[in-house]
């Protein structure tokens, strides 16, 4: 048996289809099926159930898949490995994020990150923290940044620094001329929040309910940029990071009086398994950037 055994066997899996997977493959059909005979022979049952054109896997090939997949996976981890090289002279890093870490934090990082590492390939994803932390069980991502604590096993999580939420409003608002807020002026005013798929809203909403605060929520947005655009040219306020504010141009922030919401900024990984050359790398610039970060100065 090779790994063309298996490539073949998960295609035909795949498509459902010995006619699509052949074509997917560029080879023929007799090849394709010879080949699948071959390791049916050599495991002692057969994969797939024939019936006309229907191709269905046998139970005994829906638990060789799983094997299968498993098994190609570490043998890709092994590859990568190899060109995994201490010198981060080539390689990739994907990184997986909450939407309002790219807001603000992630230019000046990664433009640092690849000013030192121009070989690595960088690949982000913004993902809620709950897809994050699937994604790094999965191996589909190599780190994380979100915030507040991790809800899985087998991922570890580094604090950076807290971050303060603030009252963002557009410098036209009757409020732009204030350097704080109250709760009670926070409660009479017209909000713009994230939609409740965000860690970010749900924090708002606990902070909200928590001192009884009842603003009158008009209107959400699935991203901080839209966010922000819409209080830009508008009087309705928001709670964001607070340099989300000052890298945005026509916004003001407003610090809350009488309590503070805050929040804990995290570098996720996984807590076994080999960790990249890239992702160690990455997770120790974050390190070092992390007072920089809860400034809010762009370390450029």
């Amino acid at each position: 048996m090779s790994l063309r055994h298996l490539h073949y066997f998960i295609a035909v899996a795949e498509y459902g289809s010995f006619t699509r997977a052949a074509e997917a493959l560029f080879v023929s059909q007799p090849a394709l099926s010879q080949q699948i005979k071959l390791l049916e022979t050599h495991l002692g049952a057969p994969l797939f159930s024939r019936s006309g054109r229907l191709t269905r896997l046998t139970d005994a090939g829906v638990v060789y898949l799983h094997y299968a997949r498993q098994a190609l996976q570490q043998l890709e981890s092994g590859r990568q490995a190899i060109h995994d090289v201490k010198d981060l002279s080539r390689g990739q890093l994907r990184i997986a994020l909450t939407p309002t870490f790219s807001a603000w934090l992630m230019g000046p990082l990664l433009a640092e990150f690849s000013a030192r590492y121009p070989g690595i390939n960088l690949q982000l994803n913004e993902l809620s923290q709950e897809h994050i932390e699937q994604a790094l069980l999965a191996d589909e991502a190599d780190c994380g940044l979100a915030y507040d604590s991790v809800r899985s096993a087998g991922l570890s999580s580094l604090k950076l620094f807290d971050e303060t939420l603030a009252v963002v409003v557009s410098q036209q608002h009757p409020l732009a001329t204030q350097r704080t807020l109250s709760l009670q002026q926070l409660g009479a005013q017209r909000l713009i929040l994230l939609t409740k798929n965000f860690a970010t809203r749900s924090q708002i909403d606990a902070f909200l309910q928590q001192h009884q605060i009842s603003p009158d929520i008009i209107m959400e947005a699935s991203s901080p940029g839209a966010v922000c655009e819409i209080v830009r040219h508008s009087q309705l306020v928001t709670l964001l990071p607070a340099p989300v504010a000052h890298a945005a141009s026509g916004l003001r922030a407003l610090a809350l009086r009488q309590a503070c919401l805050q929040r804990s900024a995290l570098f996720i990984q996984r807590s076994q398994g080999r960790q990249t050359a890239a992702a160690q790398a990455f997770g120790h610039l974050c390190q070092q950037r992390a007072a920089v970060f809860a400034s809010g100065i762009d370390p450029r």
